[in-house]
């Protein structure tokens, strides 16, 4: 779709070059019968102009493109009424790429909407650096948990206080649903005040563009989602359930940092060998889950009693599930999970991700067009 957009910025850019070469009689453009005046002719090329640099800034993905095309648009569509019997039909092209620069602004608003969010998010953060010692995971936690720190490598590395990673996603947003929608996620998590700042983009089908931002922060949850980054879907935040399900969500997350084991916030009660529940509060919010682990201490799922929709009315079963653990920089953490709600007894496997990258103690914002400093 992307690159048909191109195409036709390229084209429709393209024809206003000849009504240059027509204005200063270097080529005979028999499209355009009326006679165009050199004046008007360099028109013709500013705008043939303008529309070759939003191609250039299309190509490379640049997010302002959308600024260049405007003024495009505008030279072309004035250009289009002085000679209306020869060039109405590209004012039906022009509303095509006005409608989709509608979209460009958009889809930049949002980005830096989030860029601005994870900003001042790093910024209320408290970094520590002390390293974990066996006394730190020895005192009050239930024995399989402190055999998962062992195992994980934490032990004699300093305390993790910020994280930034990159996910590769297949989602469902139905139980009956045959195809997986593929996406692409970045999200930031800070420990010492727990938040997350996590958005991602899904291509449903050639045409239909998804984008989301969940967010995490002083113990309060917000949801977005838009169409094209445009047409909002859902805009949830600041309710009792919302917060609550944010919570859970970032407590069955610290398996990718788990020195937040540790946090005051969060309080370890044994169930059996292999499992221990954990109970996390913070700015008047609180939430549950139970952490399963293997013989070894490996972690094996999170299970959570959690609001699915904010019209839910009492919380569903939902199930975090390792399918594949490794170590990076030095942790060991699941790289692929399956998360999972349990619908009418059904367990509908929603979710599948993969773990791109992951980075600890970062003290800047990294986009992938740069890098945004705190």
């Amino acid at each position: 779709m992307r690159i048909a957009f191109i195409i036709l910025i390229a084209l429709h850019g393209g024809i206003h070059l000849f009504g240059f070469l027509k204005a200063f009689g270097i080529v005979e453009f028999k499209a355009i019968g009326q006679p165009i005046t050199r004046i008007s002719g360099v028109f013709w090329l500013i705008t043939f102009v303008l529309y070759s640099i939003s191609v250039i800034q299309l190509i490379i993905k640049s997010d302002f493109w959308w600024i260049v095309g405007v003024l495009a648009l505008i030279f072309s569509q004035i250009l289009i009424l002085f000679h209306w019997s020869d060039t109405k039909f590209g004012s039906i092209v022009n509303l095509v790429i006005l409608l989709v620069t509608i979209v460009g602004y958009s889809s930049s608003t949002f980005k830096n909407k989030i860029i601005k969010e994870r900003v001042e998010m790093l910024n209320a953060s408290e970094t520590g650096q002390e390293r974990l010692t066996p006394i730190d995971y020895i005192d009050g936690l239930p024995p399989i948990v402190q055999k998962w720190l062992a195992s994980s490598g934490v032990i004699g590395l300093p305390q993790i206080s910020t994280v930034y990673l990159t996910q590769d996603l297949e989602m469902k947003l139905k139980p009956k649903q045959a195809e997986w929608y593929a996406g692409y996620a970045e999200q930031y998590f800070t420990i010492q005040k727990p938040a997350f700042n996590w958005n991602m983009t899904a291509q449903m089908n050639p045409v239909l563009n998804v984008v989301g931002r969940d967010k995490f922060e002083d113990g309060e949850g917000e949801m977005l989602i838009k169409l094209w980054s445009l047409i909002p879907v859902a805009d949830v935040k600041n309710k009792e359930k919302v917060n609550q399900a944010s919570l859970q969500r970032f407590l069955a997350e610290i398996v990718w940092f788990p020195s937040a084991s540790f946090s005051p916030y969060i309080e370890w009660k044994a169930i059996d060998g292999n499992s221990a529940r954990a109970t996390m509060t913070y700015n008047g919010t609180k939430g549950s889950g139970v952490f399963f682990f293997d013989e070894e201490g490996t972690f094996k799922k999170f299970v959570a009693m959690r609001f699915k929709d904010k019209e839910d009315t009492v919380p569903t079963e939902w199930i975090v599930r390792a399918i594949r653990t490794e170590k990076r920089n030095g942790i060991k953490i699941p790289v692929e999970c399956e998360v999972d709600w349990m619908v009418e007894n059904e367990q509908w496997t929603w979710l599948r991700l993969k773990i791109k990258s992951i980075a600890y103690n970062v003290g800047e914002i990294v986009e992938e067009e740069g890098v945004y400093k705190r």
